[in-house]
């Protein structure tokens, strides 16, 4: 579990509902849900209408929705965590470190996607 990152690019996001804190977030402001593509990574929590900040492009810290290998590509699952890509979903990022299990805090580099 990490703390560290590296965002080369973190954008205040104007919310469009409730999102938690290093949870993927839409082009919307919505917390992403299963395979959803999306803008960022949200460094806090907030409600609709709050600006939070998100980190775009480089590294952050994602929140884990299950155990997640080394190197994985990651997509949010439907509470805008990040799961191992296997089949099909946008591709938002890829694992920096592993995680054991869901509810783990790992670094994670962004990916563009669309």
């Amino acid at each position: 579990m990490s703390y560290n990152s590296t965002p080369l690019l973190t954008l205040t996001k104007t919310l469009s509902g409730t999102v938690a804190a290093h949870r993927f977030v839409t082009p919307a402001g919505a917390q992403a849900g299963a395979d959803a593509v999306s803008q960022g990574v949200t460094r806090t929590a907030g409600v609709s209408g709050d600006k939070v900040p998100m980190d775009a492009i480089g590294t952050t810290i994602v929140e884990t929705g299950a155990a997640v290998a080394l190197n994985d590509t990651l997509k949010s699952d439907a509470s805008g965590r990040g799961i191992t890509w296997v089949t099909s979903g946008a591709k938002t990022a890829m694992a920096l470190e592993a995680a054991t299990a869901a509810g783990q805090f790992i670094e994670v580099l962004l990916l563009p996607n669309a």
